[in-house]
């Protein structure tokens, strides 16, 4: 593959024949040892997060169409090979949280997908990709489940730079596009359709009026996660991942 053709985003246009029962591989071997060497690089690229977390989901019984897959990941590996992390040495201590869920994503299990991302100051220090283990009966249940994800990651980062002593310079943030999962979360009620997302709304809520962080709406075209729970469109994939803090380390300016 090193003299292939570079690619511009790490998914192929027309993904549904990912979940198609075709052909398989004679030897899945080859398609096995790549995704899993690929999966060591999603430490360092968060852009290839959801295209190998959806990838990993074959390993058993791989098709002829996931194997070109992954050979399109290599081709957008090849196109980004100096792309790196940057941690500014003046960012600001303070957390910033991105929650986000696709519903229903998986068009043969119906489960959804949690996805977050959580800064420190300007850098990128923890992101997620996961397909839900049970299918949500709605979008604020599948919501609601990505936040409670993402307050508990917010907390432990929070009691990790306590441990640290390390002073936050303000509340943690955190933004949802979601404004039912917005509401249910300030509402001190609970209604008979999100009973059977009671405990979710209990932990978010808990945390919310302990101080810990805020809860703030955000626009979906600003939604930063949504690199990780689906394919964007690539006008938005390209918008999206500068805002990650991943830049060209050959070209730093």
């Amino acid at each position: 593959m090193e003299g292939c053709k570079p690619s511009t985003t790490p998914f192929l246009r027309d993904t549904s024949p990912l979940y198609k029962l075709d052909s398989q591989l004679d030897d899945p071997g080859p398609y096995r040892r790549l995704i899993g060497k690929l999966l060591y690089l999603t430490n360092t690229k968060p852009d290839l997060c959801y295209t190998i977390n959806s990838l990993s989901q074959f390993m058993q019984f791989p098709i002829e169409h996931h194997y070109r897959a992954v050979q399109h990941v290599l081709r957008y590996i090849k196109s980004t090979r100096s792309e790196g992390f940057f941690f500014a040495a003046d960012s600001p201590m303070h957390l910033k949280g991105f929650s986000d869920s696709d519903w229903a994503t998986c068009p043969n299990t119906k489960r959804s997908t949690t996805r977050f991302c959580i800064f420190l100051g300007t850098s990128l220090v923890s992101w997620k990709s996961k397909k839900h283990k049970t299918v949500s009966r709605s979008s604020t249940e599948a919501e609601y489940r990505a936040l409670a994800a993402t307050v508990c990651e917010i907390q432990w980062l929070h009691y990790l730079l306590e441990d640290l002593q390390i002073e936050e310079s303000g509340v943690p943030a955190l933004y949802c596009d979601n404004k039912s999962a917005h509401h249910i979360a300030h509402n001190q009620s609970f209604h008979e359709r999100t009973k059977h997302i009671e405990l979710d709304c209990h932990v978010v809520r808990e945390k919310i009026q302990e101080g810990l962080l805020h809860l703030l709406p955000v626009r979906s075209d600003e939604q930063l996660a949504d690199v990780f729970t689906k394919f964007p469109h690539r006008v938005s994939f390209k918008h999206i991942i500068p805002k990650l803090g991943l830049i060209n380390i050959h070209r730093p300016a």
